[in-house]
C-alpha cells in the first residue's frame, strides 16, 4: 500500500487567511464594514430622495414608511443624508490615515535606521506635534489652511503622524541590527535597498493594525471637526455636520441627530472589531 507524501507546508499568505477565517472579531467586524462601506458607495442608487433638496411641506417628519429615518427641519430624508453624508466621512477617515501613514512611516524609517542627529530632529519634530492633543492640532491645521474637505483631510492626517512615526521607528532600531541586515549590508546593498526590500516588509503587520485601528479615529476626529464648523459645512451631508443641525432638536425630533449618530457608532465598532481580530491574526502568539 502506497505510502502519502509528505504534506507541504502552508504559505505565509494561506496561513493567514485561515487564521482571519478563524477570527470572529476580523470576520464580524469586516462584515459590518463592508456593508457600510457598501452602502456609502452605493448611496446614488439607492437613496430615495435627493441628500440637499429642501421639502416645505415635510419638516421633522417622524420615521415612517415614506422617510424610513424622518426628516430634518428643512425636510431632507435623513436616510438619504446618512448614505451619502457616509461617503464623505469615511474617505476622510480612509484618506486622512493615508496621508498619516505614509509620511509617518517614511519620518520613521528615516528616523530609526540612520539615528543620530536624523534621529534626533525627526523625534524632537514629533514631540512638538504630541505635546498638543490630536484635536486641537487638527483645529490648528483647520484654521490655517481654511475648512474644506481637502484641507480636513490633511489636519486629521497630520495630527495622526506620530503614532506612525513612533511604531515604525521603534521597529526599525530593533531590525537594523537583525542577521539579515548585516548581510545584505555586507553583500553591498545600499540604504534605500535595505530600507525598503529587508526592513520595511517586516514592520508592515504592526503598521497594518494601527491603520486599520486609526480609520475610526480619523473618522470620529473628521466628524468632530464638522460638528464644530470646521470641516465639510451643510447643505453637504456628512456625519458630523448632521449631528450639529440635530443637537437643537433632541427633544422635538430626535431622529435628525440619532441616525447619523448611529452610523458614526456602528461604523467606528466594525472598524475597531476588525482592527483586533488583525491584531490577533499577524501576531505569531495568539494561537486562534
Amino acid at each position: 500500500m502506497a505510502t502519502a507524501g509528505p504534506r507541504r507546508a502552508a504559505s505565509p499568505a494561506h496561513a493567514l487567511l485561515r487564521r482571519a477565517a478563524r477570527s470572529t472579531s476580523a470576520l464580524a467586524g469586516g462584515a459590518l464594514f463592508a456593508v457600510i462601506a457598501l452602502a456609502a458607495i452605493m448611496a446614488p442608487l439607492i437613496s430615495p430622495y435627493d441628500p440637499i433638496k429642501t421639502n416645505q411641506r415635510a419638516p421633522l417628519d417622524a420615521p415612517g414608511w415614506s422617510h424610513v429615518m424622518g426628516t430634518d427641519n428643512l425636510g431632507r430624508d435623513v436616510f438619504s443624508r446618512v448614505l451619502w453624508g457616509g461617503r464623505l466621512s469615511l474617505v476622510v477617515g480612509v484618506v486622512s490615515v493615508g496621508i498619516a501613514a505614509s509620511s509617518g512611516v517614511a519620518l520613521g524609517l528615516v528616523a530609526g535606521y540612520y539615528g543620530r542627529r536624523v534621529d534626533t530632529l525627526i523625534m524632537r519634530f514629533v514631540d512638538i506635534l504630541l505635546a498638543f492633543p490630536s484635536i486641537l492640532l487638527a483645529l490648528a491645521v483647520i484654521a490655517t489652511l481654511g475648512s474644506s474637505l481637502t484641507n480636513l483631510m490633511v489636519a486629521v492626517g497630520i495630527a495622526a503622524i506620530p503614532n506612525y512615526v513612533r511604531i515604525t521607528r521603534g521597529a526599525v532600531l530593533s531590525l537594523k541590527e537583525q542577521e539579515f541586515v548585516l548581510a545584505a549590508r555586507a553583500l553591498g546593498c545600499g540604504d534605500p535597498a535595505i530600507i525598503l526590500r529587508h526592513i520595511l516588509p517586516n514592520v508592515t503587520a504592526p503598521l497594518i493594525v494601527l491603520s486599520t485601528l486609526g480609520v475610526a479615529g480619523a473618522v470620529i476626529t473628521g466628524a468632530t471637526l464638522s460638528f464644530l464648523g470646521l470641516g465639510i459645512r451643510p447643505p453637504t451631508p456628512e456625519w458630523g455636520n448632521m449631528l450639529a443641525d440635530g443637537r437643537e432638536l433632541l427633544e422635538t425630533a430626535w431622529w435628525v441627530a440619532f441616525f447619523p449618530g448611529l452610523a458614526i457608532m456602528l461604523a467606528v465598532f466594525s472598524i475597531n472589531l476588525l482592527g483586533d481580530g488583525l491584531r490577533d491574526v499577524l501576531d505569531p502568539d495568539v494561537r486562534l
